[in-house]
């Protein structure tokens, strides 16, 4: 767009927030579809090295979808910014195509050519999250297209793909284990096709949606850039509590499989279906309970309620886990209880953060701080595994990773005050005097 380019009609930004979900959803399924294949292909072509080692790189193709997002969310951002929303979003799908693909060619290659393997494994893993990195465009997309006080409502859109994503792909990679048990690129090559799918619906039918008017002109790579969103008194406690909630949720997150394992005895196929309950209960508590809560309560009040159900929930499991380490029975509907309660609490703390940041915010700097937000929110999904997996191993009732993560979320409680609206009318000028600095 130009800046005599005409902004969209309602419509046209029905349209566009209705789009930017659909893409989102179904590239995530490509994601859910792969991520549990991850450890079992490793495995394979790691053959007879260490379990050390073992540990080592399956933690790297885990970590480095993350680390990723972390150093490229911002730079989508503040490219979309520049350029436009709908250019990234294209670019990014039709990355998500490419290494797809080459999952499922790596998974082609037979076990002596191991070394191999590994290596286009860890390039589709790199690949494939510098090109999910644009989810920070897809929520760009969403504030400019809702007015502030609907901006919640939108934000929910946005975990509610990935929630379908997190239901469905696990589904559909557990129905794969019997339809392409002799055709290991299937997996992949469903996940590239889903992400072209999405490729040709949002070039078929996806307007832009960037506000005309001048551009900024920022670098694309600025730690200095990123820095000063973190130092922004509106923004920067956002920021902080939502690393914190993602690190104590994917704390639990990275470790849940092997915990049911323990406690329960579940195989890979029965943990397709835990995470497939967990996007189950994330899809339907941010589309069918937040969104209608959203125009009810502040965004500030559901935060709060959502910490309080991840703690309640995190706080749940870790009773679960003594009482299966004392061998209690009965233990499974407390677990699911719990899961769901912890889950639903994570459902209302995304949106929430999401919301506040974006309303927070210049206009002309939805894309970079989002992206700043997604990244830090890439940097908890790095460290909350790597933390969880290792205190898991400390003490045989495997309860530290939800004892951290409770711990982390006292923390949270503790920032919360920080983002109330009273302090967040004494700063907003302060905020955005950076933004016309820009502009001029």
């Amino acid at each position: 767009m130009t800046p005599d380019t005409p902004a969209p009609t309602d419509k046209g930004r029905r349209s566009a927030v209705l789009t930017a979900f659909l893409v989102t959803a179904i590239d995530l399924l490509g994601f859910g579809i792969v991520l549990p294949l991850v450890p079992r292909y490793a495995e394979l072509y790691l053959g007879d090295s260490s379990p050390t080692a073992k540990g080592v790189v399956i933690g790297l193709l885990y970590s480095s979808f993350s680390l990723m997002q972390f150093v490229f969310a911002p730079m989508w951002g503040r490219l979309s910014d520049r350029i436009g929303r709908r250019p990234v979003l294209l670019l990014s799908l039709a990355g998500s195509v490419v290494f797809y693909a080459l999952f499922a060619v790596a998974a082609t290659l037979p076990a002596e050519q191991g070394t191999l393997a590994i290596a286009l494994l860890l390039a589709s893993r790199v690949g494939a999250g510098i090109a999910g990195a644009s989810v920070s465009t897809a929520a760009a997309v969403i504030a400019d297209c809702t007015p502030p006080e609907r901006r919640a409502r939108g934000m929910a859109l946005i975990g509610a793909a990935f929630g379908i994503g997190f239901t469905f792909g696990p589904l559909i990679a557990w129905a794969g284990e019997e339809v392409f048990q002799n055709e290991k690129w299937g997996p992949g090559a469903a996940a590239s096709g889903l992400s072209l799918v999405a490729l040709l619906l949002a070039a078929a039918i996806f307007k832009e949606t960037l506000p005309p008017g001048p551009k900024p002109k920022r670098e694309l790579f600025s730690l200095a850039r990123t820095a000063e969103v973190l130092r922004m008194p509106t923004v920067g406690p956002l920021v902080l509590i939502y690393f914190l909630a993602i690190f104590a949720f994917a704390n639990f997150e990275g470790t849940l499989s092997l915990f049911t394992e323990k406690a329960f005895g579940l195989d890979r196929r029965d943990n397709y279906l835990v995470f497939a309950f967990v996007g189950f209960v994330l899809m339907l508590a941010q589309g069918g309970l937040y969104r209608p809560l959203a125009g009810r309560r502040s965004e500030e009040s559901l935060m709060r309620a959502g910490v309080a159900m991840m703690f309640l929930g995190l706080g749940g499991l870790a009773a679960v886990a003594y009482g299966a380490y004392q061998q209690a029975d009965n233990l499974k509907p407390w677990f699911y209880a719990s899961l769901t309660v912890a889950v639903t609490g994570f459902a209302f703390v995304n949106p929430s953060i999401s919301a506040l940041v974006s309303k927070r915010s210049d206009p002309s700097r939805q894309g970079e701080v989002l992206g700043v937000n997604q990244s830090f929110a890439a940097l908890g999904r790095i460290l909350g595994p790597f933390v969880g997996s290792y205190v898991f191993f400390l003490h045989d009732s495997r309860t530290l990773p939800f004892a951290v993560a409770a711990a982390v979320l006292l923390g949270v409680a503790l920032l919360l005050r920080r983002v109330s609206p009273q302090r967040h009318k004494g700063h907003k000028e302060e905020d955005t005097r950076q933004s016309s600095e820009d502009l001029s």
